[in-house]
């Protein structure tokens, strides 16, 4: 089985994809990590996010321990991960390790979640079931700024509100791979939901999902 799950930053797919992976015993890839891997390599080589020699270079020579960085979940490498994922040389170098991933998970396991912002489009658009979150940028703004609040980070909401915003401009207009749900995906809305809610809206969809597929 594979699960895609698609959706802008904020919506809770990453706690989503962990949970449902440990429910059916499957892998679990965040593709948004692979992102910020290429971005955190371009910057910690002093290179531009926006230059694409730089960022194919990087994108090249990712290996999985980058994904396990903490840096990784910085608002300065996460802006960069957003720009050098619009740059095709990148997505190609990238392509054939989430495919892979999806179609030979590690472990023998009988499957994968994968998480990002093209799984159910680009990736994988033979996965037997497709995700879509979405929830109003306010509420992406504000889980954020809790977030790394948490973190002991310093955070201003408006700043956190407008960073998600440009984001999402550049993701839905980005000229490959932009950022919406495939034809057969299946929606959710996670404004209101807590997690276990959309934990629950997510398995009664795959239950009908995979009922439907026989």
């Amino acid at each position: 089985m594979i699960i895609a799950i698609d959706g802008p930053a904020g919506v809770g797919k990453g706690t989503l994809a962990r949970r449902l992976a440990a429910h059916f015993d499957l892998q679990h890839l965040e593709t948004g990590a692979l992102y910020r891997a290429v971005g955190l390599r371009v910057l910690r080589s002093g290179g531009d996010p926006h230059d694409p020699i730089a960022a194919a270079a990087a994108a090249g020579d990712l290996h999985v321990a980058d994904l396990a960085d903490p840096a990784l979940r910085s608002d300065e490498v996460a802006e960069a991960a957003s720009v050098v994922a619009a740059q095709k040389s990148v997505r190609q170098a990238l392509l054939d390790f989430q495919r892979n991933f999806a179609k030979s998970p590690p472990g023998n396991a009988k499957g994968a979640v994968l998480d990002g912002r093209d799984i159910g489009t680009v990736i994988c658009p033979d996965a037997e079931v497709k995700l879509f979150l979405v929830a109003r940028p306010q509420v992406r703004a504000k889980r954020r700024y809790e977030e790394l609040r948490a973190r002991g980070e310093p955070a201003i909401y408006a700043r956190v509100l407008a960073d998600i915003e440009i984001r999402d401009r550049r993701d839905a207009n980005r000229g490959i791979a932009a950022l919406k749900p495939a034809d057969d995906a299946i929606e959710i809305d996670t404004s209101d939901l807590d997690a276990d809610r959309v934990f629950e809206k997510a398995l009664d969809a795959i239950e009908r999902r995979t009922r439907r597929l026989g």
